[in-house]
């Protein structure tokens, strides 16, 4: 018999199939979400974290050596892989790290230094900050000399420096020679032909030592003295210290202001110093105050030693030129004055720091010559970085957080982003710095120079005696104009002063040493001689 479905036997059955494959679908996609998805393309390589070291240190070159920077930090590191060159920092601004091999981070290096190598990524740069500086041989070559000692010689073949038989010479890029030796006690220091000081032992005083200087300047000797003391270690500092005192009342007349701005003229328009430089410094055209009139002076001194030590070192190098004027050192001669020249000008904001400084010296004067007998005694006043007369240990004036402006007084070869230049005197410097190197040497910013100087901005090492000695120089400057200006006062449009009257120290300075000028011509008399040996001897090693 045949079976024959039934119509809704038929509709159920197709029912129960349609939900049947329904099931099976839904099963299929549940698998298919269940299922890893497909692999990617690999990542680009993860570089070290943003704040990982970059491969090398950052160097300075803004003096005469180098020094790992720790002042700029690492920047944020976002961006794409890639390789690049290695990007030099800038002068204490945030830059762009430049991408190189190895880091991640791209970072800027110290004022005036190198930057740091940037990484694959080429963050940001950090903030560069203020280098630690350490000395190291200027650009040139170091020759031992087969009789003993060394010699320092300039890629351009000249001799740089010479240490033999304790004796050591120095040459200025400028044809400046100094000489320094140190015989039977006194330390004999030639600046140039017929010019330097000799230095004794003089007294000992209260347990401080007090040292005299002959000093000779043309043949003409006068004597000053300064106190020895130590400070990190080191002895020995020597600070100036004063003949004599003014009444306060003086100190305060030159400190405050004058009832009206005073005209003065200084009668320097003919003279050569005056013409060379001036392109450089213009006095003021009135003055508020003596404070004022004492940084012309100062200034003006200043510029004229510089331009004396000048005309001498061009006559003993080369012969006097047609015009007696210093060759320019800059373009390899000629007599072009700096005021033709596109000299750099000696701008307000300089000479209005240097008044400031004035400023401050007077107070300090005017407090000693309140108490002259203590103050040399290193009152517990605080006056003693004021007239260098510290006890040891205490903070000389050359680093005193207060003082950072300081008129250079005599030639120095320093470098600048590797390359050597010079400061000369009448050049303004501001220490930046305030703890010494290794080397005893602080870190300072060229404020203002003249135009075969380091250029204004550049920053380089100077010693810390160095800058005491622009400190004891600023110091008898500022008492010769004191003198100068008491002798002047009530004349020339000058009004009268009170209390001119002086008061010798305690520690008068004794007489000149009448064999200092016989010194200081065997000590040139030796160079001479020990300079053409070395020449010899150098140059026949290739150098």
């Amino acid at each position: 018999m045949n079976f024959v479905p039934r119509r809704e036997t038929i509709l159920q059955a197709s029912v129960v199939l349609v939900l049947l494959l329904a099931g099976a679908v839904v099963d299929v996609s549940a698998d298919q979400k269940k299922a890893p998805p497909a692999p990617k393309a690999p990542a680009p390589h993860v570089s070290a974290p943003h704040n990982a070291p970059a491969a090398h240190p950052s160097t300075s070159h803004s003096t005469t050596g180098t020094h790992p920077s720790t002042a700029g930090r690492p920047g944020t590191a976002t961006g794409h892989a890639g390789v690049g060159k290695t990007g030099t920092g800038t002068a204490g601004k945030t830059g762009t790290g430049n991408v190189g091999k190895g880091g991640n981070v791209g970072r800027t290096g110290p004022n005036s230094g190198m930057g740091k190598p940037g990484g694959t990524n080429g963050g940001k740069g950090g903030t560069g900050g203020v280098a630690k500086t350490t000395s190291r041989p200027l650009p040139g070559k170091q020759v031992s000399l087969h009789g003993g000692g060394t010699a320092s010689i300039r890629p351009n073949g000249q001799i740089r420096s010479i240490n033999r038989n304790g004796m050591h010479i120095e040459h200025g890029l400028n044809g400046s020679r100094r000489i320094e030796s140190t015989h039977n006690g006194a330390h004999i220091v030639t600046t140039g032909k017929h010019s330097g000081y000799v230095q004794r032992p003089y007294v000992t005083r209260g347990g401080r030592t007090y040292v005299s200087r002959t000093v000779v300047v043309n043949n003409r000797s006068y004597t000053t003295v300064y106190r020895s003391y130590s400070y990190g270690g080191y002895c020995c500092y020597y600070g100036y210290t004063p003949a004599y005192y003014y009444g306060p009342a003086y100190y305060g007349w030159a400190y405050n202001p004058w009832p009206a701005p005073v005209y003065y003229g200084w009668g320097w328009g003919g003279a050569p110093w005056y013409g060379y430089y001036g392109g450089y410094f213009a006095p003021y055209p009135t003055y508020p105050s003596a404070a004022f009139w004492l940084t012309d002076y100062l200034l003006s001194a200043s510029l004229q030693a510089a331009y004396q030590a000048h005309v001498a070192a061009a006559a003993a190098a080369a012969g006097d030129n047609a015009s007696g004027q210093p060759a320019d050192q800059g373009n390899g001669g000629g007599d072009a004055p700096a005021a033709s020249s596109g000299a750099v000008t000696l701008t307000p904001e300089v000479k209005a720091a240097i008044a400031e400084e004035v400023k401050a010296q007077l107070a300090a004067e005017q407090a000693a010559a309140a108490q002259p007998a203590a103050t040399s005694a290193g009152s517990a006043q605080g006056q003693g970085s004021a007239t260098t007369t510290q006890a040891s240990g205490e903070v000389p004036p050359a680093l005193d957080p207060a003082r950072r402006t300081f008129v250079v007084d005599t030639d120095l070869a320093v470098a600048a982003d590797g390359q050597e230049c010079q400061l000369s005197s009448g050049d303004v410097i501001t220490r930046i710095t305030d703890t010494p190197d290794n080397d005893r040497k602080v870190t300072v910013s060229v404020s203002s120079s003249k135009k075969t100087d380091c250029a204004p901005g550049k920053q380089v090492a100077v010693g810390v005696d160095d800058l005491q000695e622009m400190h004891n120089h600023f110091q008898e400057q500022l008492d010769n104009g004191m003198k100068e200006l008491s002798s002047k006062q009530g004349t020339g449009g000058l009004p009268k002063a009170p209390d001119t009257k002086t008061t010798a120290s305690d520690v008068p300075p004794p007489p000149p040493d009448a064999s200092a000028a016989k010194a200081l011509e065997d000590q040139q008399a030796a160079a001479d001689q020990t300079e053409a040996q070395v020449a010899k001897e150098a140059f026949s090693q290739g150098s």
